[in-house]
Parts: structure tokens; sequence; C-alpha cells
């Protein structure tokens, strides 16, 4: 049975700090199939504005190849490593650069935002409870943070916007 590293896969490049359009267009001269979203933004300045275009994913590039060619990609300058999990590579299902594709080519505004998950432990950044510590779950669609008093085993949920909770890092 072949292994999927044996066709042609998206991988998660790391790259260099702000070394993301360089990687790209040295990708683009090997003839390597890349995808790098970005994103337009008017930065205001004291005594201007100006569009400045931007990774949607700092640090990151997506490339598609066989895995046998990985050595072209890793000696490609500004490649750090290709993401994975551990020391193995971990390949991007097609549907995933799909969706980020149509987002892209679609009619839509897109920001960054940070990766939230229900069970994640998030802090409010604005609002009311900003700086609140809580839970991230979801009830009917809605995003809702839980505030628990663990002692007692009791909480609280409230409906918040999911662009007013960062996630926090957990304590290694």
């Amino acid at each position: 049975m072949p292994s999927p590293l044996d066709s042609l896969c998206w991988f998660a490049l790391r790259t260099r700090s702000r070394h993301e359009k360089k990687v790209r267009e040295r990708l683009v001269g090997l003839g390597i199939q890349d995808l790098l979203p970005l994103v337009t933004r008017v930065s205001h300045w004291k005594d201007r504005k100006k569009k400045v275009t931007f990774p949607l994913f700092p640090g990151y590039c997506f490339a598609r190849f066989l895995w046998k060619d990985r050595g072209v990609i890793l000696t490609t300058p500004g490649v750090v490593a290709i993401v994975g999990s551990g020391s193995q590579p971990e390949s991007i299902p097609d549907c995933e650069i799909d969706a980020l594709q149509r987002l892209m080519d679609g009619p839509l505004a897109f920001d960054p935002h940070p990766f939230l998950h229900e069970g994640m432990t998030v802090e409010v950044t604005r609002g009311p409870l900003q700086g609140v510590h809580g839970m991230l779950v979801r009830k009917a669609g809605e995003c809702r943070l839980v505030i628990a008093v663990h002692l007692i085993q009791q909480a609280a949920a409230v409906e918040i916007d999911a662009d007013d909770v960062i996630p926090v890092p957990s304590a290694a």
C-alpha cells in the first residue's frame, strides 16, 4: 500500500521571520506549487495612510511537493523547517488548503484570528470582562465563556464574541 508521502501533498513550511514572500518567490522559481495567504490592510501613521500586505499566518508558507523532494525545500533560503508532529512530517489535508484558496479568491474580507477550540482557556481582551480568564464553550452555535469556581465545582456562562478572546498559553 503506498504511503500518502508518495504523492503530491501540501506541507506547511516554517520560515525565517519576515521571509514568507521571499520563500514564495524562491519556490515559484523552482517550479514548486505554493500558497501564501496575504491580507491587505490600511496602516495609519502620523503623517500618512498606506495599504500594507502581510501574511495571514506570519512565519509560514505552504508548498505542495513529493516528500522525496524535501531536500530541495529544506535547502531553499529562508525555509527553517517542514512542520510536523515531533520528528514526523505531517501533510495538510487538501480540503483545508482549498478552503484557504476559496477565502483568498472570494469577495469577503478576512483577518488573522487566534486558533480557538472548545475547552480552551481564554482571556477576554475587551469589554466589561477584560482580563477575565475562562473556558471557551459553544452552545447553539454561540461562543460562551465559562467562569468557574473550581473549589465548589460551580460555574457561570456568558455569551461572548469570539473576536474578544485570545488563547491563554498553557503552563508547561
